[in-house]
């Protein structure tokens, strides 16, 4: 019997440093990619502020491993430089999935200019972790097809025609990062762009984590809730009517629908 199990094989190429998202935050989110990149890792700079620790022990009790919460950009870039300059395995750990808000171009630039290059390894984003624990399609038919993934303007300003009045006015479901700090201002915005006071509200605060929270309300509402339970950081925001699980039926799974795959029932109804 020939197995599958490619555990062994190794990820890691010369002068590479793999990028990788641990997930939202339950160890069994992570991929099996990232477990295995982490397994075979002599030198781990992981988020720490927002990686769940737990992770870090499927890595060799010899690895290297680096805290980045405290650490800045230059002192990132030269722990990794200096680990693939000394022929080891470099893998830098991130939160979610590294294509949102994980400011690996900076560091993908800082490696090239030093001669290495970078493989990425995706993740499971909480922006589905949350969807997953709330129960939500964030596209319904004729409801939304469109979701929205930003965030509100903060320290990182973001160019005006991505404000988040600007966004909503599309009607689509939004998902926020990174926002929760200001949700009464961000619910203002959200009314300013066109979402009315009862538009379903969803915010999942670290979502899989053991102390993972939920709130549920609509924007009349969501301010208050969210002060009562102290949520203050570390949350995904939900927004939209598709929350409501009240859409049209798919058309992918109705009888008189055929595709590749099924002919459609055209005596059904005779």
């Amino acid at each position: 019997m020939t197995s599958n199990n490619k555990s062994n094989t190794p990820l890691y190429k010369p002068k590479t440093v793999i990028i990788a998202g641990a997930g939202p935050g339950a160890v069994d989110l992570m991929t099996m990619r990232c477990h295995q990149a982490v397994e075979q890792a002599e030198i781990i700079v992981y988020a720490g502020s927002l990686v769940n620790p737990e992770v870090l022990k499927f890595a060799v009790p010899e690895c290297e491993i680096h805290d980045s919460a405290a650490m800045t950009l230059d002192e990132m870039v030269a722990v990794m430089v200096g680990g693939i300059n000394a022929g080891k395995r470099v893998l830098r750990l991130h939160t979610g999935d590294p294509a949102m808000y994980g400011a690996i171009s900076e560091q993908i630039n800082a490696l090239a200019e030093a001669g290495i290059r970078v493989e990425i390894i995706p993740g499971v984003s909480s922006v589905f972790a949350a969807a997953a624990c709330v129960k939500a399609e964030l596209t319904l038919p004729e409801v939304t097809q469109t979701v929205i993934l930003s965030r509100r303007a903060g320290r990182t300003p973001v160019p005006k025609r991505e404000s988040i009045p600007e966004l909503a006015c599309h009607q689509a479901t939004m998902a926020l990062f990174l926002s929760v700090a200001a949700i009464s201002d961000l619910v203002a915005e959200l009314l300013e762009g066109g979402y009315v006071p009862t538009t379903p509200v969803a915010v999942v605060y670290r979502a899989t984590w053991p102390d993972e929270k939920i709130v549920i309300g609509n924007l009349a509402d969501i301010s208050e809730r969210i002060e009562k339970a102290k949520i203050g950081r570390q949350a995904m925001i939900l927004v939209g009517d598709a929350l409501s699980r009240k859409g049209a039926l798919s058309r992918l799974y109705a009888e008189e629908f055929a595709h590749g795959y099924r002919e459609a029932n055209v005596n059904n109804n005779v």
